[in-house]
């Protein structure tokens, strides 16, 4: 979403949104774990909906959503269940397939349930999820999504710089690991959503050639060596993985020592001209390569608002604040900065990230060594406080009594109740609302929409290529 970020209650939630298992629903596509009699149809799918599932009707009206199944296409369909109002089903065979369908590039794609568009070809991936996203709102948000709404992409493959994978080591009986080649034997898979089996794989295209021989190079030996100290008997250990995109490889794995935490978890990020610092524990966006062009557009946002005068350089507050990688990169342009994070571990990385003089990007070094200049960048450096709360309870205790720009970047599940509450009792009248869940993001618009917001612009940016989850920004202005 995207940054070092999270509350307790979301990390969890957003980290296993699309890190290196997105939408994984380990039987997706896999016949064998079907009934032997269960039913098959003919279906003619109308369209794709969120998800990525194709939807079909069935002759007593109910809906069929099929997984698989690409809009136009006659497909043979096997259900898997079936309620009272829809079903769901699965491809068995494409009878008539749409000129959008390829091959899938992965080999394990339909074993381990992971980038479940990679039978939807790669260029045309964004063009269906906006219709999906400009359905969904008009469905739920009873609005129409901005003409000029466009998805941001960048490349389909070999992207994603962050994953959580499970290492299955050589393992006895007593559950101790036996290092003398261990790394020989010892593997590295995708945990399936509905499951514990693992997925073993050689090289995972979807992942950072970084990452990828990371994990073919020393990580087994060194895992092996690890477990055998903390984790007290587990056979599998699940391991973040983080490339920052100069070679640099952090990684976190549960009861790892603070001297490896120190080595080997912490990590420095460049974007924007601007290093952030986090761990491998936390958050962080898995797409270096794109996260520019969201930056870029917050950055317009609040840069536009200024311009209306909708919004003043008084007051930003970052809600769900992470390690402060939006105030950070917005730290030039206000005069006083306040941060919400309830989860320690991010708080002390946006101290650290929030205590670097204002003007510190890479391009304005030479100004640096100039002393007028830095005795001006001390004099605009702006009131920086990071708290450590809950929003909605921050939001609650804290009269927000001018017209303030507001970032809020929160969970899958949307912006709590009271959150949106306060948001709309206060004086804020200019929000930054970065979503990772297009359903919850027009659920929550609807809402601030009936309380005097418009929308007044949108984006789309497509993090996770072959999955069908986007992450979305909107402006909401009053």
């Amino acid at each position: 979403m995207p940054d070092f970020r999270r509350n307790n209650r979301s990390t969890r939630d957003r980290f296993n949104r699309g890190i290196s298992r997105p939408n994984r629903n380990n039987d997706r596509h896999d016949f064998s774990r079907e009934p032997r009699g269960a039913e098959c149809l003919t279906l003619r799918i109308e369209k794709m909906v969120q998800g990525g599932e194709g939807m079909a009707r069935l002759e007593d009206g109910r809906v069929c959503f099929v997984a698989g199944a690409l809009p136009g296409e006659l497909c043979k369909v096997r259900l898997k269940f079936q309620k009272k109002d829809f079903t769901k089903g699965r491809v068995v065979d494409v009878l008539e397939p749409s000129p959008d369908r390829v091959k899938p590039l992965c080999p394990l794609y339909g074993k381990c349930g992971g980038c479940s568009l990679q039978h939807l070809a790669s260029e045309k991936q964004a063009e269906y999820l906006e219709k999906v996203e400009r359905e969904n709102f008009r469905r739920l948000a009873h609005a129409e999504l901005p003409e000029d709404f466009a998805i941001h992409t960048g490349n389909a493959w070999g992207y994603r710089n962050r994953a959580r994978v499970v290492f299955r080591g050589n393992f006895g009986y007593d559950g101790a690991a036996n290092r003398e080649g261990a790394a020989n034997r010892a593997c590295f898979g995708f945990r399936g959503e509905e499951s514990n089996n693992i997925v073993p794989f050689e090289k995972c295209p979807v992942l950072t050639d970084g990452l990828n021989e990371f994990l073919r190079g020393p990580a087994a030996a060194f895992l092996a060596g690890g477990s055998n100290r903390n984790s007290s008997g587990r056979r599998d250990i699940d391991v973040n993985i983080f490339d920052n995109g100069k070679g640099e490889i952090s990684f976190f794995y549960p009861g790892m020592r603070k001297s490896e935490f120190d080595a080997h978890a912490v990590s420095h990020v460049e974007i924007a001209g601007r290093e952030i610092e986090a761990d491998a524990s936390v958050f962080f966006q898995s797409n270096l390569g794109l996260l520019p062009e969201l930056v870029n557009a917050v950055r317009k946002a609040v840069d536009d608002g200024f311009a209306s005068g909708k919004a003043t350089n008084d007051w930003l507050i970052d809600l769900f604040s992470g390690v402060g990688f939006f105030a950070c990169i917005l730290q030039d342009k206000f005069k006083k900065i306040t941060t919400v994070e309830r989860e320690e571990g991010c708080l002390k990385h946006a101290k650290v990230n929030l205590s670097v003089p204002t003007p510190f990007l890479k391009d304005s070094a030479a100004s640096r060594n100039d002393a007028a200049s830095r005795n001006c960048a001390k004099s605009r450096a702006p009131e920086i406080e990071n708290i450590s709360a809950p929003a909605e309870d921050w939001l609650l205790e804290n009269v927000v009594d001018v017209p303030a720009t507001l970032i809020v970047d929160p969970p899958r599940t949307g912006l709590p109740k009271e959150a949106l509450e306060a948001i709309i009792k206060s004086s804020v009248n200019r929000l930054i609302y970065v979503s990772c869940d297009p359903v919850t993001l027009a659920r929550d618009y609807a809402k601030f929409a009936e309380a005097g917001f418009a929308l007044s612009h949108a984006e789309g940016f497509a993090f996770y290529p072959q999955t069908p989850h986007l992450e979305m920004m909107f402006v909401l202005d009053r």
